[in-house]
């Protein structure tokens, strides 16, 4: 029998999501829904989805197994804990949530529910990232003790005036680091570890007449192995450079992954690892870097049906999906912390409280 999916979200994202689904053996998109019915129906046409409808409550009760998640930010918990409490499997668009409550409280009804609940971080999906990965695993480059996770991006004003909810607080969450470094951030912290402790700045030097959040920021992050690493994110290049993470181990070997230009599948532009020694030139002028965001996801499409492969893998076998909510919840920890750092100008702690030691004293 077929996988019953459903679109909850009809904007730019959503595409690559119902191309995705439609190339998965043993899926069906039975129907979108958007808050703007028109938008939800041109895009069911565009993508011959036979339903569509204005609400998530409609698209759940279409008999859904499953839903893919393409709203603004502040939307994803409303959307996941609905699904969840349907039965519904999820598999959100990243951040999972614009702060770590509501993220734990969409782990929450994920697990009460026994549903299966991935956030999509499609980075992690490139070769040239599994392969650090794996090189971290079987010890060649062994624990890694220095990270750099660096976001040079060129965002016109024109990216932030389409959508109204872009570059506000209360409907976007933030801003460079919440929008476009958080790949980055996660794909940093899937290779060093636990984060532990975060200090760092958000600035606003570009944008300042289009948006409220961050165009810019900078941030240290320590980890529960002893690893530092730092990084930095603008959305106010005048040239876009793509995105780059850089790891360096304790046996001294170094290995980075760079996206230039964005949407481009990232490769291993540095790779001193034992036995194995190569360098990439990263960047040249004869490359168009400055896309259109369409353009950047229509780049990354391929990744995006490889996570939605092994998302309806696990629905169907009972596995964990590749990045569950919990690794989302990592990225948006650092994230939240450093807009906190910021905002108090501490190092702000990310290991919980020890839980209070009952005696019979205290009771």
């Amino acid at each position: 029998m077929a996988l019953r999916i459903g679109i909850v979200g009809c904007g730019k994202i959503a595409g690559n999501h119902a191309r995705a689904l439609q190339q998965v053996p043993g899926v069906e998109v039975v129907g979108c829904c958007d808050p703007d019915l028109e938008r939800a129906r041109t895009f069911a046409a565009a993508h011959g989805i036979t339903t569509s409808v204005g609400s998530v409550g409609e698209l759940l009760d279409l008999g859904l197994d499953a839903c893919t998640v393409c709203t603004p930010h502040p939307v994803h918990e409303e959307v996941v804990v609905a699904a969840a409490q349907a039965g519904i499997h999820v598999l959100c668009e990243k951040p999972i949530a614009v702060d770590v409550a509501a993220a734990d409280r969409m782990i929450e009804a994920a697990d009460r529910a026994g549903i299966t609940f991935g956030v999509l971080f499609q980075r992690r999906f490139w070769p040239a990232a599994r392969r650090i990965r794996d090189a971290i695993d079987d010890g060649r480059i062994g624990v890694p003790v220095l990270g750099e996770a660096s976001v040079i991006l060129h965002r016109p004003s024109s990216y932030y005036s389409a959508d109204a909810w872009r570059g506000r607080w209360d409907t976007d969450g933030g801003g460079v680091l919440m929008t476009q470094a958080v790949h980055q951030i996660d794909m940093l912290q899937w290779f060093m570890g636990e984060a532990v402790q975060v200090s760092g700045f958000i600035r606003t030097h570009t944008h300042g007449e289009h948006i409220e959040t961050e165009d810019s920021a900078s941030a240290v992050v320590s980890f529960a192995s002893g690893g530092t690493a730092t990084v930095t994110a603008t959305t106010g290049a005048n040239h876009n450079l793509g995105n780059r993470v850089t790891v360096i181990g304790q046996t001294g070997a170094i290995a980075s992954v760079l996206e230039f230009p964005e949407g481009q599948e990232g490769v291993n532009e540095i790779w001193t690892v034992p036995d194995s020694t190569a360098f990439r030139a990263p960047f040249t002028s004869d490359v168009l870097a400055n896309l259109d965001v369409t353009e950047v996801n229509a780049g990354l499409a391929d990744f995006h049906t490889l996570q939605v492969q092994d998302f309806a893998d696990a629905v169907l076998t009972g596995r964990a999906p590749a990045v569950t909510g919990r690794d989302a919840r990592a990225s948006l920890a650092i994230v939240a912390a450093v807009y906190e750092s910021s905002r108090t100008g501490r190092v702000v702690d990310l290991t919980p409280a020890p839980a209070p030691v009952t005696t019979k004293e205290n009771v």
